[in-house]
């Protein structure tokens, strides 16, 4: 059986509260679709480190999860991953 290829998820510039349902509803639709068992979230363009952002990611690990799936972060720059640990997320950091 060959590796299933991760799903690539890009988050860019800012994220509000607002983006948080609509990133989690795209992740659905596209696991849905695959047999991908990871999810590689490349956070190198997010502009702003935030908890808005931490929640984001926090409900996309919840989406990934509920649908078999772990979620790594791609690019994490140092605030971001400061804000994780904070949260006591830092292990998706890996």
């Amino acid at each position: 059986m060959d590796a299933t290829e991760p799903i690539l998820v890009r988050i860019a510039g800012r994220v509000s509260p607002a983006d948080v349902p609509r990133l989690c509803e795209e992740l659905g639709a596209r696991l849905s679709c695959s047999e991908a068992t990871e999810v590689i979230c490349d956070v190198g363009e997010l502009t702003h480190a935030n908890l808005a952002a931490v929640n984001a990611l926090a409900r996309l690990q919840l989406t990934a999860r509920r649908l078999g799936c772990r979620i790594r972060l791609r690019n994490a720059g140092p605030e971001l991953r400061a804000l994780l640990d904070l949260v006591g997320f830092g292990e998706v950091v890996a």
